[in-house]
């Protein structure tokens, strides 16, 4: 009996798998968007109506993984908001609030970003109110700093607020002030909360927006060939809107969701078991609601993240400030506990060692309890106190990492002025984890970071220096990762850590044809040349949704067929 025709063969390059059985191979055969065959094997499947794609010589290899993103805010800020770069000092940003304010309506809410967190004490003074009021022109305007937890609001969105001289900070927050009492329009994250629920209730977003913007960004991850991503902060609204997309064959990337626990940044509501009551309805073929997300410190820059030891005397924080953790022990264990109970894993914010040792005494308890398979993230991590580093292969708690946080930069540069140097020296120990046998995955965290490429994060992991040239030196070089290991770290390990290893991550047979064509393999080329990578083609369960020929010829590409 004869064996079904391929519906697309690949031919004449060289396919990296990343598989453990056949690592590479010169041909590969896909069927109903399924890896079929290799090699030989995959030569004799080509009939009639089988589409071959010649690769002459280029690299193909899996899609990649990006472990920690917030999609949909990245796709708003592209089509909805005003996107500017963190590097930008006040006088560029109040000129780009301008130029984008004067594109408004008059009643239209200025809404984007972002600023660099080193601007924070300029902007905290009447002055800079003052400026910020001038460039929007009278409307009112939130937006979001480099770390996407703090806001400067203008005066008349404060006023729309109802944040006066005697509204007291909310938990969670701060409402900064000038000398006089007054405050200045910076809001540290719950105080920014209180206008994201004033900006949800005057100008509402539809889950048509949503969709529209989730797949906007879902098209930009494309273009860095990116297959595979989970969404680090999922509201109910989202989840809808991806569900929505799925149903109309829209859905082109596999999608976890991380469904947020608590909230004192971005204003969702509901949270907590208001929006796992609601997990399974939302859940389609290429969506998959598996992760809680919780918040447990802020960010350093602002003095909420949690520490073991305090930050520098004269950083502006009180007397031996530390920080500390949004839940105590108890809330936090309850929390794992009841989830895991349910079979829903956890993706846990922590910057501090404080915060992440706390995380890894919580998930001891659960292991113990007898909850082997929920997976455990800590996001971020940029500090692991070096007693902690073997627990998270001890405990099989993943270390979800972003380079683009830790790298030289703007974020590195405004932590480097809280903590002592020694400390903020000390920023992500690869190395260490992955010599303790840890699984370390990559994320972006953008729309934090100014973009997702990943070989930028990969090219940072390897040499532990800016990837954009921007800012000299490098971060500890001692914990760099070889660029076999960081690959791996953008595909593999990702794909074990969101819990898609069964259908992606790797080119095996029966796996999801996503995978990435390149004009070079990244192990023959420069290591310097590793950052200036970029995706030929993208291809998702065998359709090609991304080509740079096309996308500069600006034709459309999103969901074309193997069999076109």
């Amino acid at each position: 009996m004869a064996t079904e025709s391929a519906d697309l063969l690949l031919l004449n390059g060289t396919i990296d798998t990343l598989g453990r059985d056949l690592p590479r191979s010169n041909a590969m055969a896909v069927k109903d968007g399924l890896v079929l065959a290799f090699g030989s094997s995959a030569l004799e499947l080509q009939g009639p109506g089988t589409r071959v794609l010649d690769l002459a010589g280029a690299y193909v290899m899996p899609g990649l993984l990006d472990v920690h993103n917030h999609h949909m805010i990245a796709g708003q800020m592209d089509l909805f908001e005003l996107d500017a770069p963190p590097t930008l000092d006040l006088e560029g940003f109040l000129a780009a609030i301008d130029d984008y304010a004067a594109t408004l309506g008059r009643d239209e809410w200025v809404v984007g970003g972002s600023w660099g967190s080193g601007l924070m004490n300029q902007m905290n003074s009447a002055e800079a109110l003052a400026c910020l009021d001038a460039a929007t022109g009278g409307r009112p305007a939130l937006l979001k700093d480099d770390s996407k937890h703090n806001r400067w609001a203008n005066s008349r969105a404060l006023e729309l607020a109802e944040i006066g001289d005697g509204t007291p900070d909310p938990e969670g927050g701060q409402i900064l002030r000038d000398p006089s009492g007054r405050a200045t329009g910076v809001l540290i994250e719950a105080g920014g909360v209180l206008v994201e629920h004033t900006l949800s209730r005057l100008q509402p977003v539809s889950t048509e927006q949503l969709a529209r913007a989730a797949r906007r960004g879902i098209e930009i991850l494309h273009s860095f060939g990116v297959t595979a991503f989970q969404d680090a902060a999922a509201s109910l609204q989202l989840m809808r809107a991806l569900k929505r997309l799925d149903d109309e064959g829209a859905l082109d990337a596999w999608v976890v969701t991380s469904m947020q626990a608590n909230d004192f940044i971005l204003g969702t509501t509901p949270l907590g078991e208001g929006i796992i009551e609601h997990r399974e309805e939302t859940r389609s073929r290429h969506h998959r609601p598996d992760f809680i997300k919780i918040f447990l410190d802020g960010v350093p820059p602002a003095g909420t993240a949690a520490f073991i030891e305090p930050y520098l005397p004269d950083a502006g924080f009180p007397k031996c400030h530390c920080g500390s953790t949004t839940m105590d022990p108890a809330e936090l264990e309850d929390w794992l506990m009841g989830t895991a109970a349910r079979g829903i894993s956890a993706k846990i914010h922590c910057t501090g060692d404080a915060s992440v040792r706390l995380v890894l005494d919580t998930v001891q308890n659960v292991r113990a309890a007898g909850f082997s398979t929920p997976k455990y993230h800590v996001a971020h991590g940029q500090f692991v106190h070096p007693d902690d580093i073997a627990r998270f292969a001890e405990l099989d708690v993943t270390a979800d990492i972003s380079p683009s946080l830790w790298f030289p930069g703007v974020i590195s540069e405004a932590i480097a002025t809280v903590l002592p140097p020694e400390r903020a020296a000390r920023m992500q120990p690869n190395r260490a984890l992955l010599d303790a046998g840890a699984r370390v995955a990559g994320g972006s965290d953008w729309p934090v970071s100014v973009s997702p490429n990943a070989w930028e994060g990969i090219y940072g992991l390897v040499t532990r220096e800016d990837p954009t040239g921007q800012f000299p030196g490098s971060l500890w070089p001692e914990q760099a990762v070889t660029l076999e290991e960081a690959i791996r770290i953008y595909t593999t390990a990702s794909a074990e850590a969101m819990g898609v290893d069964d259908v992606t991550g790797s080119l095996v047979p029966g796996k999801s044809a996503d995978f990435i064509v390149l004009p070079d393999d990244p192990h023959d080329i420069p290591l310097d040349a590793v950052r200036h990578i970029s995706a030929r083609q993208t291809w998702f369960a065998g359709r090609k949704v991304y080509d740079a020929d096309e996308a500069r010829a600006g034709m459309p590409v999103a969901g074309q067929s193997a069999s076109a």
